[in-house]
């Protein structure tokens, strides 16, 4: 590892997190903290979508060395060293835009790796001075080890060749961290705006957070298997819908598809990867997703009757019958990168808007529990003289 050029790479991320920081520090919002929080979650939606960018314009081994580009800060102190390599390979991993690209990717992520830390380092502050729970420290904490996890992933992924189970990880760790972010977003609103009241009884919002739990569940195990399809460029193993290959059930290699440790492209004995196995990560990815349809759009039927949960139902209904949308388009219309990458984005939305939904219904849940515990505590004869009038 070239350690200077590491340096360089978190200067860089630092000067790029100066813009969003700069922004919350000049914002006319009084709860900079909580403002601090949406500004990450809304760049960290946007790294993903740059990232599945990134991955699908064939772009993760843009710099084929990390962090530097040819062990320089960036690409144009590589120069020499990427023209040369796409002489050779016109049309291979390195050429000066796709170097571009990966290392756009790289200063973006280390900006949100800044912006965790300034919001685990404010967080520990207040914490000390007030002991707010708003400022708990933690989830920020947590979030500045994942970041580090995460990077450590992004490490690998191009060190190790874009091994299809590497990248698959870093693609979910990607997730979580939006997960994460999102949940303490969703902290730091109800601190300005807390729950007082639940809207229903614990009977009625169990089974909703149950469902959204199940959700999330559903949703993470369909973003691995889409991750699959997407590190093993299975795409186009199947062109044609609702059929594969005009067949219900194609010829189809699970074992070979489904050997996790890997190269890329290859078998675990070092062969060429058959086209079977291919179509085998491909119709599954498919077809798991009538159940994820099926498990959200009932879990969104259940909160829509709930008012504090209505929105983020209708958003997730909105965003799921898209995702659904650009799912067949990617196959119709022989995978236009456009609608790849925004197919990337929606499963992004999916999961900060589960995450929003499983807040929300938890700490509803949480408010209706004790009122219902406060009410059982209550003496009975207290109660009868509380009801006379």
């Amino acid at each position: 590892m070239h350690f200077s050029a590491l340096a360089q790479l978190g200067l860089t991320g630092l000067l790029v997190a100066l813009l969003p920081l700069t922004v919350v520090w000049i914002s006319s919002d009084a709860n900079k903290y909580r403002k601090l929080v949406w500004v990450a979650v809304f760049l960290t939606l946007d790294l993903i979508m740059f990232g599945g960018f990134t991955r699908l314009s064939d772009s993760g081994l843009g710099c084929p060395d990390w962090p530097g580009c040819y062990g320089s800060a960036n690409p144009f102190l590589a120069h020499e060293h990427i023209v040369a390599a796409e002489a050779l390979m016109p049309t291979g991993p390195v050429t000066v835009a796709k170097a571009w690209i990966e290392m756009t990717h790289r200063y973006l992520a280390m900006a949100i790796g800044v912006l965790i830390v300034a919001m685990m380092v404010q967080a520990w502050r207040q914490w000390r001075k007030s002991k707010r729970q708003e400022f708990a420290p933690a989830l920020p904490t947590a979030l500045f080890l994942f970041v580090c996890l995460q990077g450590a992933f992004g490490a690998w992924t191009v060190t190790m060749k874009l091994q299809p189970i590497i990248v698959t990880i870093h693609l979910l760790l990607g997730m979580g961290l939006l997960a994460l972010l999102t949940w303490l977003g969703g902290r730091q609103d109800n601190a300005v705006s807390p729950v007082l009241r639940a809207e229903a009884d614990v009977s009625v919002l169990r089974p909703v957070r149950a469902l959204a739990m199940f959700s999330a569940v559903l949703l993470t195990a369909q973003i691995a298997l889409g991750g699959w399809v997407s590190t093993n460029y299975a795409t186009l193993a199947c062109t044609d819908f609702p059929l594969c290959g005009g067949k219900v059930i194609p010829e189809m290699d699970f074992e070979h598809g489904f050997h996790l440790w890997r190269e890329l492209g290859k078998t675990a004995a070092g062969h060429y990867l058959p086209f079977s196995a291919l179509t085998a990560i491909h119709w599954v990815h498919r077809n798991f997703a009538f159940f994820v349809l099926l498990g959200i759009g009932y879990t969104v039927y259940r909160a829509w009757s709930l008012p504090t949960l209505r929105k983020p139902a209708r958003w997730i209904a909105v965003v799921l019958a898209v995702q659904a949308c650009t799912g067949l388009a990617t196959i119709y219309l022989n995978w236009p990168l456009a609608i790849a990458v925004l197919h990337n984005g929606g499963a992004a939305l999916l999961v900060l808007l589960l995450t929003m939904l499983n807040y929300k219904a938890k700490f509803q849940l949480d408010v209706a529990r004790t009122s219902a515990s406060a009410a059982a505590t209550v003496p009975p004869a207290l109660g009868s003289i509380s009801r006379t009038p």
